[in-house]
């Protein structure tokens, strides 16, 4: 049994595609995943698996059975728990600014970009937003409010040409929590 993370994009904003935590936990249960626990509306949620497919065949589970049952083309990230674990270590700025976490967030990239839009895209200058591209994260630090920063989801997904997600460092820790819990 593996344990996972997933992340919807795009569910319950602004009134669009809504999907109750507790429809979404029972297509989960329908699936053959287990010990499903969802956190907040915006479609995080925790489970076991007991087959090992790598993440993408479970994005594409999950992203399907959406589409067939609530007709909502939903991109589905998803993280093993080592995975996720991995994100805290490797977030440059706790320690480099020992910041406070509401002003950090982490993009979440449904495949490594390629090198050449990478490189484009560490060359815009998104000040005073600081970010870092690791493998298939982006660690974000906005100096103020994240409404405010230059470097918005649209502008990452077009530059870097891969679906992606962002959550507040705050959901990112919970999630955390909650996956090591149990």
């Amino acid at each position: 049994m593996k344990r996972y993370i997933s992340i919807l994009r795009g569910i319950n904003v602004g009134g669009r595609r809504k999907l109750l935590m507790t429809d979404l936990k029972q297509l989960y249960n329908r699936l053959g995943f287990s010990n499903v626990t969802t956190y907040i509306q915006s479609g995080n949620v925790v489970f076991d698996y007991s087959n090992d497919p790598d993440n993408s065949t479970i994005e594409n589970l999950i992203s399907d059975a959406i589409r067939d049952e609530f007709d909502y083309d939903v991109p589905v990230i998803v993280r093993n728990l080592d995975e996720y674990r991995l994100l805290f270590d490797n977030n440059p700025f706790i320690s480099e600014l020992n910041p406070d976490i509401n002003h950090l967030a982490i993009t979440f990239l449904k495949s490594e970009p390629e090198t050449e839009h990478i490189n484009n895209f560490e060359n815009i200058d998104f000040s005073p937003t600081k970010f870092k591209i690791s493998g298939m994260e982006i660690y974000i630090y906005f100096k103020g409010k994240s409404m405010d920063s230059k470097l918005t989801h649209s502008i990452i997904e077009n530059k870097l040409r891969v679906k992606a997600t962002t959550r507040n460092w705050k959901t990112t820790t919970k999630l955390f929590e909650i996956a090591t819990s149990k």
